[in-house]
């Protein structure tokens, strides 16, 4: 496969959210708003890309059979380092994302690219791929939290478009608070899938 493809495969032809349907967990508890997906997913793509370098690197001196544990703790030096930094420069971002951080040491697309094509590809293809996938899981991140705050708050990075001020003849915008509650996302991303497979098709 191509330097192209591999990058590429993780924006479209393998979308971690919206074709692999990975890492709901984070995906559904922090996209109230585009800002806390963005932060979601950069902080996942430095974690993928850092630790598919390292194991790609460290492939051929891995033993087998302990290769889970030591990917592991590859990824929790990572996260530490983007738990620690996020807390000092963004901390109100740290704050919104909450215990999301810590957790993307056990995120199953980090884990599952050092296992399937970090520890089995060079570096350079390493780093394509983590790339690809952490644009790809940002991407998704970012759209799933802008349609929950666009309808449940009618803003979007705290842009207000659909406000007060947005009226329609007699029709005015009313917030769907329901969007920015843990059944909007489920809805949200429900319809999202629906979407993108309707155009796939």
């Amino acid at each position: 496969m191509s330097a192209t493809a591999e990058f590429t495969k993780g924006i479209i032809r393998e979308n971690p959210v919206f074709k692999l349907v990975l890492g709901m967990c984070p995906v559904l508890a922090v996209t109230t708003s585009a800002i806390n997906g963005i932060g979601m997913g950069l902080a996942a793509t430095f974690v993928l890309v850092c630790s598919n370098v390292l194991v790609a690197f460290l492939r051929g001196v891995i033993p087998p059979k302990v290769r889970i544990p030591v990917f592991i703790v590859i990824i929790a030096s990572f996260v530490t380092i983007v738990d620690l930094v996020m807390n000092g420069f963004f901390h109100e971002l740290h704050k919104a994302l909450g215990i999301f951080i810590p957790l993307i040491v056990v995120n199953c697309i980090i884990l599952g690219r050092a296992e399937a094509f970090a520890s089995r590809n060079p570096v350079g293809l390493a780093i394509l791929d983590g790339l690809g996938m952490g644009i790809g899981f940002t991407l998704a991140l970012f759209i799933l939290g802008s349609v929950r705050e666009l309808l449940g708050a009618g803003s979007i990075l705290g842009v207000d478009l659909l406000g007060a001020g947005f009226n329609v003849i007699s029709w005015q915008f009313k917030p769907m608070i329901v969007m920015i509650l843990p059944p909007g996302a489920f809805i949200a991303l429900g319809i999202l899938l629906g979407v993108i497979n309707r155009m796939r098709r």
